[in-house]
């Protein structure tokens, strides 16, 4: 099996998949953070395609940066300045080429990953 990278983000409070969150792919390689690429999110809260997929792959250290606040305005989350989560950085290493899924689990005050299948 070739490795490849997915994501999707759920909003635990509404309780529905996330629409339309930006999320920016990097590269981290000592104290070098190359981009490799933006993606959003669709109505089931994944992306339309993998966001490193199997020809892109690479065994290393990333990071996804899901730009929350955009969302959680767009939602009726009340406003506050500065918001609590606007931009949430998940760093991650990936050892094996297998399928890696990075899923955000999202609410206006708290969030939580893991490593998913």
């Amino acid at each position: 099996m070739s490795g490849y990278l997915t994501t999707h983000v759920l909003d635990t409070a509404r309780g529905c998949p996330a629409e339309g969150i930006s999320i920016d792919l990097y590269r981290i390689t000592g104290e070098e953070r190359v981009h490799l690429k933006t993606v959003v999110t669709n109505d089931d809260g994944r992306t339309d395609a993998q966001i490193l997929p199997t020809e892109e792959f690479e065994l290393g250290t990333y990071e996804l940066v899901f730009h929350a606040g955009d969302y959680l305005d767009r939602t009726g989350t009340p406003p506050e300045e500065p918001r609590f989560l606007n931009v949430i950085p998940l760093r991650f290493g990936m050892s094996e080429a297998q399928h890696y899924h990075v899923p955000l689990l999202l609410s206006p005050f708290g969030y939580s990953t893991y490593r998913g299948s």
